[in-house]
Order: C-alpha cells, then structure tokens, then sequence
C-alpha cells in the first residue's frame, strides 16, 4: 500500500511540474519577472513567455519581443517534421529577435536548413547566436559561414547594440572553455551599470563561474533539463559541476542574476526525452 501511495504522490508533483503556475512573479535584481505558458504547439511541447520588466530597458522598447532557443540538434529527435513545425511557431510568435543558444547540429548537411527555418519568420532585428560544445567537435567553420549567409550575427566574445528610435539595448556573448571551471571574462564589463544587456551563455556554469557585472539578464541551454528525468525531479545526468542547482527553468546566481536555462529542443547521446519535455522561449521587454 506504501509503495502505491509513493507512486500516486509522485505522479501528482510529475503533474504540478508540468502544469506550472500560468502566472509567476519575481522581483530581483532590478529586474521584474513574470511567467506565463503557452498552449502546447505541435512538434514543441512547450513554449514558456517571460515578462521582463525593468527600469533599465527604454521606452522605445517597450514591447520588445525575443525568442530563444537552443540545443536543437539536428536532426535527433528534432526532426525535419519538427523544424516544419518549430518555423511555423517563429512565425506565429513574430519576434523582433531571436536568440541562439549552441548546439545546432548532428550532421553538417542539416545547419542550413535549420538556420533558414529559423529565419524563416524574418525577424526585424535579425538574430544573434554563440556556439555551443557540439559545434566546436565538427562543422565549425561552415557554422560560421551559413550564419552569415542566414543573416544571423555571431556575437561570441562579443557585445551586439540592438538600437531602436535612437536607444539601445546590449546583447552579450560569452565564450565558453567547456573544459572546467569557466575562465575567459565577460564583455559585458565594459558596459556602464544603467545599459540593458542580456547574455547568451551555453553551459549555466559560465554565469555562475565568471564575474557578469551589467548583465541584468541571462539566457543558457546545454543542460538538456536533465532529458531524462525522475517524474522532472531529479535528473541521473545533467552536464553542469553545479549538479542539480542548473538544472532547468529560472535560477540566479551567487551574484542574483536572473539567469533561465532553456531545456532545448533535440536530444543527443540518447534519443529520448523523459519528462523534460521540448521548449522554446519568449521574453517580452517592458520599460518600468
């Protein structure tokens, strides 16, 4: 009888991790968040939306809309049907800016297609990308290439200025070493302390690890949320020295930097994902 009642209490907090509050606020960090999910979308489970409030972000981009998204893979269990559907759901959201978080391919054949599905929904700001540990192991140089061609803005190392109506927000890239404890330091620094800036990172660990001063907001991948879980509570692998703490969803830093960490799209190693189910997501920018 024990061991039903463990099962039936597993299964409900398996339920409650799905099925998220549609309405969550958190205040930190001079940024306000506010979580809402979208309707699943064929071929994506899940496409969660952040709000991001914050006196730091213009006027003039009040409204804003980014995507994001990560690990996709291809092709793994993200497929050719997948991509259909993932270009469908870019155009459906229509997002000034889109974000790329590394790991784009199992085959070098597949990154241009998958780059022009992306950019398929022509973004007005275009998109912004950094590598992850799978390209830097094969296709690198063609990586870099067909981002060009796609009009996708390769910002490792470096700060892109998304300006509008005359002001402007910052989008950081970090480098990643994957080798450890993360090392190379963040441009960011550079920036004055009332600039807006969000940082693309692939591991978490690189938010945790190197001093991000000025960077208000951080998006990460690489963690695959575990892909495949214990009801979503406990993930046997997960690619981070930090264990658990990096997991998935939204985290801070030792330092309180709002930091979301995307379960991404594909798989690798294994094609199977278990209670950590596809996602992409999208920040809307509000002006305090």
């Amino acid at each position: 009888m024990r061991k039903y009642l463990i099962f039936i209490f597993l299964c409900i907090v398996a339920a409650a991790e799905a099925q998220q509050p549609s309405d969550l606020q958190i205040e930190r960090n001079r940024v306000h968040l506010k979580c809402r999910h979208r309707a699943p979308h064929r071929g994506i489970r899940r496409c969660v939306e952040y709000h991001l409030t914050s006196s730091q972000i213009p006027k003039s981009f009040d409204g804003f809309r980014i995507a994001f998204i990560t690990d996709t893979h291809y092709k793994s269990r993200f497929n050719e049907k997948t991509l259909a559907f993932l270009g469908n759901m870019l155009r459906e959201l229509n997002p000034d800016l889109i974000l790329l978080g590394g790991d784009y391919q199992e085959g070098c054949e597949y990154v241009r297609p998958l780059f022009q599905e992306i950019m398929s929904c022509k973004p007005t700001y275009g998109a912004a990308a950094i590598m992850g540990n799978n390209d830097f192991e094969r296709c690198t140089e063609l990586i870099y290439n067909e981002m060009q061609s796609a009009g996708i803005r390769m910002v490792e190392n470096k700060v892109d200025t998304i300006t509008k109506d005359g002001s402007s927000i910052y989008v950081v890239g970090a480098h990643n070493d994957f080798r450890g404890k993360e090392t190379t330091p963040c441009v960011a620094n550079r920036l004055n302390n009332n600039d807006f800036a969000i940082l693309i990172t692939h591991t978490p660990d690189y938010a945790e690890d190197v001093d991000i001063t000025n960077i208000d907001f951080a998006l990460a991948g690489h963690t695959h949320g575990g892909q495949v879980t214990l009801f979503g509570l406990y993930a046997p692998v997960v690619p981070s020295h930090y264990g658990q703490r990096f997991l998935k969803g939204l985290r801070y830093t030792s330092a309180g930097v709002p930091m979301l960490i995307s379960r991404g799209i594909g798989t690798s190693r294994k094609d199977v994902r278990l209670f950590a189910p596809a996602e992409i997501h999208l920040l809307t920018l509000h002006s305090k």
